[in-house]
């Protein structure tokens, strides 16, 4: 019946209106019957906050971590038990990574964990517990709008004060930009408003590419230096030379061979006197070997006698008749940091390490013989480089002493400039140690010529009778005062400011840099003497109250998480590099360790490298988007915590660094890498095509940590 009403409705003249009316009828009939049958807690659609509802977390010892924590992997992790092809070819009995990594559910034993790791959550105690540390404020959303990768300030000492303002790239102590040293004087400061908004490129590393190595073909083969190796094509015939840095055009993308017979190098402190061999082998080295007592050869390892050395009588003798000829010098209290110029075999840096003074061999790279590989072989820090028109990559008057000893540089040459960029970067009222076998009388009127011009005083000069070494010993004045009162303004005061970018390629001038006068600026006081002066933060550090908590960060994160958790025997832990460090934190953590730490400061970072000079430490200037000074298998340990994603925007080939990792580190060796999870993903597996093994991932809040093992692997 109802039907044939609605039938005939429809066919008259107002039937779209009814029809309408009919449908609205329906569709409120529908929602309230539909809303009588429904639950009023049911809800459309959820999100989850947290894996929390998923899995309980599971118990760990350090209450500093909290459960949850999601792997980098979303499938289970064979690395974690241990469960590594070994690598063919490794020629050593020891096999590299041969001691198990336990996992996480090896240590908790239940069933519950064991699904976890099935999902790839996993939560190992200790292991990045402070990636979202109360300590690291997460940065503003406006920061990160203008963010520019490798973009920074490069300021130095502007007004007094050290100002690392930077443009949200590179914050100092992971803190937030707002919370960043900032100079007095506001024009100095880098403005977030006057940045321009940059378009973000693509990927860091290309996921899709598929890479193949091979060894590289150089004449220097397993010694191979990139930027210091040249060779030229010159007709049928190759001219090999040394010469100032100079890098190629694009990073080399093939790895350095292995010595053959290479063998896991000896631990310290037995390796101070006693190295294998065929590890640091070269012609030239072996002809030096033969004419010098003081190196025996017997099977495999190459031995330095006992107290014996370049030094008649031994170093430990040479360094001690220093201390008596100039008694203000008291070696390890306050003198802490010493640069050996035309180092050989690291015999001061050595006899100086008992005095707790950390010395750098600087090995003169040219076609001499130079023993910089075998400096490192023994544990001692060194880098290579020349000597001629560039300034050294270091900050003006951070070493306490600088010491050439049975030295040939012709230091008056040139206007002096050699010796002036020696007064660069030495502390003012540093010393200046001068030790020669020979007497030209040519030199010596020029050296006390240009000594008096640039006013060093000379404490000592004498013959000692056991070196039979000629030794003067010089002293940088304290005080600008001096230079004025001078008859000959020659050679002039410098103008320019000095700052990591006024350092980096940059020439030699031949000029005095002024020395500081008022009481905020650096240098115008000697540090604290050792070991006080690593916790002791001088008045021309702006707001150290943060140095403090970022030095306490990282020794949290290292306590905690580096020296328990990865698996790392630190035993075989000596040569380590922090390829991004900031105020030397990491360093200072591991200070108590049988380490040193080459700190590395990047010249588009903040020109943070007089802070940790001032702290008694070691470090340098680099571009890493070019290679490292240095022989290859140097280090035991890399520590590169965010230097990928600062250079994302920079590196042409970002790629190129992790060729220059697996470089510098010896097999054997270590990697520490802290990046955002969308670098670690993709650079995991270009490590895995190094046959690196990844002995630890974990992840938490986009941001991550893995840590890798070099294995004696070549194509």
């Amino acid at each position: 019946m109802v039907v044939s009403i609605f039938g005939r409705q429809r066919n008259r003249p107002y039937g779209f209106c009814f029809k309408v009316t009919a449908a609205v009828i329906f569709g409120l009939s529908f929602i309230i019957i539909w809303s009588s049958f429904s639950s009023p807690s049911a809800s459309v659609s959820s999100q989850r906050n947290s894996f929390s509802g998923i899995l309980a977390p599971v118990p760990v010892a350090d209450k500093r971590t909290s459960g949850g924590n999601v792997d980098l992997e979303r499938t289970r992790r064979i690395d974690a038990d241990g469960d590594i092809e070994r690598q063919r070819g490794m020629t050593n009995e020891a096999t590299i990574g041969e001691k198990k990594v336990p996992s996480s559910d090896e240590n908790n034993g239940n069933k519950e964990h064991e699904a976890a790791k099935e999902e790839g959550i996993t939560n190992k105690p200790g292991i990045l517990s402070h990636l979202s540390d109360e300590s690291e404020a997460k940065e503003p959303e406006e920061t990160k709008e203008v963010k520019e990768e490798g973009d920074v300030q490069d300021e130095e000492d502007l007004g007094g004060k050290v100002d690392i303002a930077t443009d949200g790239d590179e914050d100092p102590s992971g803190l937030t930009t707002d919370e960043s040293f900032v100079a007095d004087d506001e024009s100095t400061t880098l403005k977030l408003t006057e940045k321009k908004k940059k378009k973000s490129g693509g990927p860091l590393f290309d996921s899709k590419t598929h890479h193949s190595w091979k060894l590289c073909n150089v004449r220097t083969g397993h010694r191979y230096i990139p930027c210091k190796d040249i060779e030229e094509e010159a007709g049928k015939r190759q001219r090999y030379h040394h010469m100032e840095r100079s890098c190629p055009k694009a990073p080399p993308m093939c790895l350095v061979p292995l010595p053959v017979g290479y063998g896991f190098p000896v631990r310290w402190p037995e390796s101070k006197s006693k190295v294998i061999y065929k590890n640091v082998a070269y012609p030239k080295l072996s002809a030096f070997i033969q004419t010098h007592s003081w190196f025996t050869q017997s099977g495999d390892y190459l031995t330095l006698l006992h107290n014996q050395s370049e030094f008649k009588g031994g170093a430990s003798h040479y360094v001690n008749s220093l201390e008596e000829m100039v008694p203000d010098i008291e070696w390890g209290k306050g003198i802490r940091l010493v640069l050996d110029v035309g180092s050989k075999d690291a015999s001061l840096g050595a006899a100086l390490h008992d005095k707790a003074v950390l010395t750098l061999s600087w090995g003169l790279k040219d076609d001499t013989l130079d023993l910089v590989q075998l400096v490192l072989e023994r544990g001692f820090p060194a880098i290579v480089g020349t000597l001629a028109t560039r300034r050294l990559p270091f900050p003006a008057g951070v070493f306490d002493a600088i010491h050439c000893g049975g030295c040939r540089i012709p230091w008056h040459s040139n206007g002096g400039k050699l010796l002036l960029e020696m007064n660069r970067i030495l502390r003012p009222g540093g010393y200046f140690i001068l030790s020669t076998d020979i007497d030209s009388i040519e030199d010596e009127e020029g050296m006390s010529k240009l000594t008096s011009s640039i006013c060093w005083t000379i404490l000592a000069h004498r013959t000692d009778e056991i070196s039979e070494l000629g030794v003067k010993i010089y002293q940088k004045p304290s005080s600008t005062d001096v230079y004025e009162l001078r008859r000959k303004k020659s050679p002039p005061l410098c103008k320019e400011d000095e700052g990591p970018k006024s350092t980096w390629y940059a020439s030699i001038q031949i000029c005095l840099h002024t020395v500081p006068t008022a009481t905020e600026e650096r240098g115008i006081e000697w540090p604290e003497e050792w070991p006080k002066r690593l916790q002791t933060f001088s008045d021309w550090i702006n707001d150290r109250d943060k140095l403090v908590a970022d030095t306490e960060r990282w020794k949290v994160i290292v306590d905690h998480s580096y020296l328990n958790g990865m698996g790392i025997d630190w035993s075989t832990i000596r040569n380590v590099m922090d390829m991004k460090a900031i105020y030397g934190g990491f360093a200072a953590a591991l200070e108590s360790r049988n380490v040193w730490v080459m700190n590395v400061v990047t010249v588009h970072s903040p020109n943070t490298l007089p802070i940790i000079f001032e702290r008694g430490l070691l470090g340098i200037y680099h571009d890493w988007c070019e290679s490292f000074d240095t022989y290859p298998r140097s280090y035991d340990l890399l520590h590169a915590d965010h230097l990928f994603s600062r250079l994302k925007n920079r590196c042409k080939q970002p790629i190129g660094i992790v060729v220059e990792m697996d470089r510098v580190t010896r097999p054997g060796g270590w990697a520490i890498i802290r990046d955002k999870v969308e670098i670690l993903n993709p650079l995991k597996e270009i490590l895995r095509t190094l046959h690196w093994e990844i002995r630890m991932t974990y992840a938490r809040d986009k941001e991550g940590i893995i840590c890798v093992q070099k294995t004696l692997w070549r194509p």
